[in-house]
């Protein structure tokens, strides 16, 4: 069967992400200025792969200018990052800016402008001060949400002329999930209430962002938009049973719309606050405040989407003794026969972004979105190396190619989905895996002084990028 070419949308960003903590290294880094990961890495250094973490990571900070000129020449039309919020500020209770940090943030998206990259910039992307959580409690705290609108303020006076696109998070969910929810990482304390405080306190801190964002008129003045990225993973229930849509229901609650909702509908679902309620986890909010969440919703989200999740109702009995969990509900379920990302114990599923893309038209009234990250993580990419030293990752390539096809079928289907981010433009360090799984377009040599060598697959996303078309089996998406 001949193949069909998909062609991808003129203005269809194609672009790549990382984050501050996750490239820029330490250079420069005061030693009161410790974001939360850098705490964590210097307590717990041990449970980092091969203890590789934030305090080198891809040495952005020096090397931006050569990994600029590298987005430049794979043609990618947007890269994603973030502004380190424990070091841009040295005060962090009366917004005292850095100077050279703020000087390198200054020179990076100039460069970035100049190579013709457009600029995406995230508050924060689990950088917040260490100092906050340990005097404050984090995101548990009202106050640490006024001191970050107060960071934000100072952020858009310096940069709101230049940088369009904004977020205030990236995956606000995540740090609470696997401190307070999982307890699986520093400081390891299981404590449901205090994981939805800190959801709500996220939606809060953006809404309030938003309003000073429209207070002081960037939309008007600059042509520029503000949103949220979310990784609301789509979930899948085992069976059409009711206990097992039951579940699914549930757990799309507590990890979809949690954040979801408020960040695009402006409200929560009443279900969940009545789930809430019933097992005593109700967040402390003022009227005021989800009057402010109400009146300030996103310009636009970006969704973090890398792999399927399958539940079904529990079998087992669930442990009283223990702390309310989600999972009170529901229990992760294998799909048989499923294909996997043997690396990294994901299953491949692409046809989430079809899924994903109607859901966004149908149920959130069809506000611009974009894919955010979504990429391939793969252990020993130097097994792949060909003569010339060049990482053969066809399996990236594929990877890509299957998801971009079924996201712009969704776009067919009238989706308001305007890009797609791959994540990762180079290598670069994650949370406890460091660099074991390798995600880059680019290749980050850690024997050859984290020097940048392009990847099979930067070519083909250069082609891609240049062409603006993808080969699609006729059989796959036109059944």
């Amino acid at each position: 069967m001949e193949n069909l070419i998909m062609s991808v949308p003129r203005d269809f960003i194609l672009g790549a992400a990382s984050s501050a903590w996750q490239t820029e290294g330490w250079s420069g880094k005061k030693e009161t200025q410790d974001s939360y990961i850098d705490l964590w890495y210097k307590n717990n250094k041990h449970v980092w792969h091969n203890g590789y973490g934030p305090a080198v990571a891809t040495d952005y900070y020096n090397r931006y200018r050569e990994d600029a000129a590298l987005m430049k020449e794979i043609g990618l039309t947007h890269y994603r990052t973030s502004i380190n919020w424990s070091r841009f500020l040295t005060d962090y209770e009366n917004g005292n800016v850095d100077e050279e940090y703020a000087a390198y943030v200054d020179s990076m998206i100039n460069e970035l402008i100049q190579q013709g990259v457009e600029p995406m910039i995230c508050l924060e992307h689990y950088e917040l001060p260490a100092v906050l959580l340990e005097t404050y409690g984090g995101w548990g705290s009202k106050h640490v949400v006024e001191l970050f609108v107060k960071y934000a303020e100072k952020v858009f006076e310096r940069y709101g002329e230049r940088v369009k696109h904004w977020f205030t998070f990236n995956e606000p969910i995540v740090v609470q999930t696997r401190v307070y929810l999982d307890a699986i990482r520093y400081p390891f304390e299981q404590n449901t209430r205090k994981w939805m405080q800190w959801n709500f306190n996220k939606s809060l801190a953006t809404a309030k962002v938003v309003q000073l964002f429209k207070e002081k008129g960037y939309k008007e003045k600059y042509g520029s938009k503000i949103g949220v990225i979310l990784n609301p993973e789509v979930t899948y229930a085992r069976s059409s049973a009711k206990h097992d849509q039951d579940a699914a229901r549930i757990y799309d609650l507590f990890f979809y719309r949690v954040f979801m909702d408020p960040s695009i509908k402006g409200e929560y679902p009443a279900e969940l606050l009545e789930l809430m309620e019933k097992h005593d986890i109700v967040f402390e909010a003022a009227d005021s405040e989800l009057e402010i969440i109400k009146e300030n919703t996103v310009d636009y989200v970006g969704l973090n989407l890398y792999f399927p999740h399958r539940v079904k109702a529990r079998t087992t009995a669930w442990n009283e003794e223990v702390p309310f969990h989600p999972a009170f509900y529901y229990e992760m379920f294998e799909l048989p026969g499923r294909k996997m990302n043997p690396f990294r114990g994901w299953e491949i599923y692409p046809q989430i972004m079809l899924d994903m893309a109607l859901r966004m038209r149908d149920e959130y009234g069809n506000i611009e979105w974009f894919i955010a990250e979504n990429g391939m993580g793969v252990e020993n990419e130097f097994n792949y190396k060909n003569e010339q030293k060049m990482i053969q990752d066809d399996y990236r390539i594929e990877f890509i190619s299957e998801h971009l096809k079924w996201l712009l079928k969704g776009i067919e289907e009238g989706s308001n989905c305007s890009g797609y981010m791959l994540w990762a433009f180079t290598d670069n360090v994650s949370p406890m895996n460091a660099f074991k799984n390798r995600y880059g377009l680019v290749e980050i040599d850690l024997d050859e002084n984290r020097n940048r060598r392009m990847k099979k697959s930067a070519y083909w996303y250069q082609e891609l990028i240049k062409k603006r078309e993808i080969s699609v089996k006729n059989d796959q998406l036109y059944k």
